[in-house]
């Protein structure tokens, strides 16, 4: 059982890294900071929208902030558990389907920055309306076809998801989860090539339930690829009306309650051959190389909905008046609302720039749209925690009840169902740490890994030109990560702690790189299996970055004249915070308990721990023992009424 596991992790890990984008076309301010080059000229002056591309987002949002308050209730929409299909069909009239979608094929062709903006302004009133729009568009059908598609699939495809028909992305199964090298699904081709017929299900499909056009990841027929079978997965584009599509279940959850979300499955669809987008085996590249732009739109709507708890926030600690004095006044309460100020202005700044850089087409944002998914939604979360702990009960209470019962409908627990997935979905927050760290790992994964692991090496390196290379690049870098100095920092109009946070990101970064390199030294292969110190070491550089971006981001808000010393305040609050965690996290590195995570879990997982559980209902919920870990009955379904008392 050992060696299968190492076998089918061994399995997972070479097509991750084969799909992978193994080059950096573009400078990336994030790569560089995690090789202990601190590029603010890659950050500074911080980019703002083109105005005539703000102009037309600005028409646009008045468009989108009418249709909102006209046809959509969200309170209503969490109640029922549905999108009305009326207000569907209102969006599709306004060309919201259609966003991202190219004015040639019948779209808005709004800029990454213009889409980011409306789904900004969903996060602000409701989380349902902006997952229908987001899965469409940023996961969906639309954006692979942009890149990889045919002209051909283009012109057949585009212009229908334009006008309203809805798109879905379908990678998940319900035995093996996002494992690519443990899927299912397959796509057999037929004896003349011209059809695959696809068999397998898909779960957690969000639009899934109402899809017209899905991409389907599928197996395909592998490859010996020198001399190993290398796994072969393929993107497929399936529509609702092919015979043996199926919606098999309708998922239900505790937050975002009209989604129309579900388990398909697909029983001898039959898949035209045109049908594969880009070519067979690309699928799990055509995946990643989607999210990477697609994951900006939950950070964006993570700053939409930080900014409406700033809202009511607030009126209420002006409002709230508690032993003599409004609730502000109280420092603990003061601590949670500086905080959210502070960390809302951090997602703003970190959601543009990295819209900035998907908008410039000058740039590779796998690692910034990474560090916006993972930090925002995150920090949301904590942000809601806190606006709950501020309201005291009222957070608690529906807004439907508050507003029966005569008081302000503000949104508190609404928010925090919704906004719990974020940190799921679109890669778990312990997926984008491995992917960072991956990227963060890179350069010394390069030099270092031939040596240790020598199938990784090119036919024609030997070990003698490995060391050379390595030796070369080393003796250089080395002793660089240790001399002081580095970036220009022109920063005129930053405060004088400002400066002194700019000066510590250009040092730290520094630190940062040796620490990678010495850990990477230590543990060489077995690195991988030390997820709690790659967490330690994306933590810091995530931190860096975002201190990084927020007082760039402040120094160009004052040169532009937004009055007073506020977003010198909220930067420096945030920095602050930020330098703590950093101090803990590279702290962590050297001290720690993960040994002892480990053992702890090994004896919980062999039952070690069974002489805790009494006097509980083991067996609440009902039957819950009946299926196994990849969800099928394992025993003859149990009379209900049997466990009636």
């Amino acid at each position: 059982m050992a060696a299968q596991h190492t076998s089918d992790k061994d399995k997972a890990m070479e097509l991750a890294e084969d799909s992978r984008e193994k080059e950096w076309k573009y400078p990336s301010f994030t790569a560089e900071l995690f090789r202990g080059k601190f590029r603010w000229d890659l950050m500074n002056p911080y980019p703002l929208q083109d105005p005539e591309d703000k102009k037309v987002g600005d028409a646009y949002l008045d468009v989108m902030m009418r249709t909102l308050e006209e046809h959509v209730d969200p309170i209503q929409i969490d109640a029922d558990g549905e999108m009305p299909r009326e207000v569907l069909d209102k969006l599709a009239e306004i060309g919201a389907f259609g966003m991202k979608i190219p004015k040639e094929y019948g779209g808005l062709g709004l800029s990454q920055t213009n889409y980011s903006r409306v789904l900004h302004l969903m996060g602000s009133y409701c989380g349902n309306t902006g997952s229908w729009l987001s899965a469409h568009q940023s996961i969906g059908v639309p954006q692979p076809l942009k890149i990889f598609g045919t002209e051909e699939q283009k012109k057949k495809y585009l212009p229908r998801l334009a006008k309203g028909e809805i798109s879905a992305f379908a990678l998940t199964e319900p035995g093996v989860g996002s494992d690519p090298a443990r899927m299912e699904t397959t796509a057999t081709p037929s004896e003349d090539g011209s059809f695959y017929l696809l068999n397998g299900e898909k779960l957690w499909c969000t639009n899934g339930v109402l899809a017209d056009i899905l991409v389907v990841m599928a197996k395909t027929p592998s490859k010996i690829v020198k001399g190993k079978e290398r796994q072969q997965i393929s993107a497929f584009i399936v529509e609702k009306g092919m015979p043996g599509f199926e919606v098999a279940h309708r998922c239900q959850f505790m937050g975002l309650r009209g989604l129309g979300n579900g388990k398909l499955r697909f029983t001898n669809v039959k898949v035209p051959a045109e049908n594969i987008i880009g070519a067979p085996g690309e699928g799990l590249k055509i995946a990643l190389t989607t999210l990477n732009a697609g994951r900006l739109g939950i950070p964006a709507s993570c700053a939409g909905t930080g900014k409406a708890i700033m809202v009511m926030a607030e009126q209420w600690v002006n409002e709230r008046v508690q032993w003599g004095a409004p609730i502000g006044k109280h420092q603990e309460i003061a601590k949670k609302i500086a905080n959210i100020a502070a960390d809302t202005f951090a997602m703003d700044s970190t959601v543009w720039f990295a819209c900035a850089l998907e908008d410039s087409r000058k740039a590779d944002i796998r690692l910034e749209a990474a560090i916006a998914k993972y930090f925002c939604t995150e920090t949301l979360w904590r942000v809601i925690d806190d606006w709950i702990q501020i309201r005291g009960g009222r957070g608690y209470e529906t807004e439907r009840s508050l507003y029966q019962r005569g008081e302000a409908p503000m949104a508190g627990e609404r928010m925090q169902r919704d906004a719990r997935v974020l940190r799921i979905l679109e890669g778990s927050t312990e997926i984008m740490h491995l992917i960072m760290a991956r990227e963060a790992l890179d350069t010394h994964f390069r030099l270092i890994m031939p040596l240790v692991m020598p199938h990784l090496a090119g036919k024609d390196e030997s070990k003698a030109s490995l060391l050379m290379k390595a030796a070369k690049f080393y003796l250089s870098w080395y002793p660089r990560m240790w001399l002081p100095g580095g970036a220009t920092l022109n920063s005129e109009r930053l405060t004088s702690a400002n400066r002194a946070h700019l000066a510590f990101v250009n040092k730290t970064c520094k630190r940062l790189a040796r620490t990678i390199f010495h850990t990477m030294g230590k543990y060489q292969k077995k690195l991988e299996t030390e997820q709690l110190l790659l967490a330690n070491i994306v933590d810091i550089g995530v931190d860096l970055f975002v201190m990084a971006v927020s007082l760039a981001r402040a120094e160009r808000l004052d040169a532009d004249g937004v009055s007073g010393e506020s977003p010198q305040k909220l930067v420096d609050l945030f920095c602050r915070n930020a330098r703590i965690r950093i101090a803990a996290n590279f702290a962590s590195l050297k001290n720690n308990h993960n040994r002892l995570y480990d053992s702890v879990t090994a004896d919980f997982m062999a039952g070690k721990f069974r002489w805790m559980i009494g006097d509980i209902f083991a067996d609440y919920p009902k039957n819950w023992r009946d299926w196994d870990k990849q969800g099928k009955r394992v025993t003859e379904p149990v009379d209900e009424a049997a466990h009636v008392k």
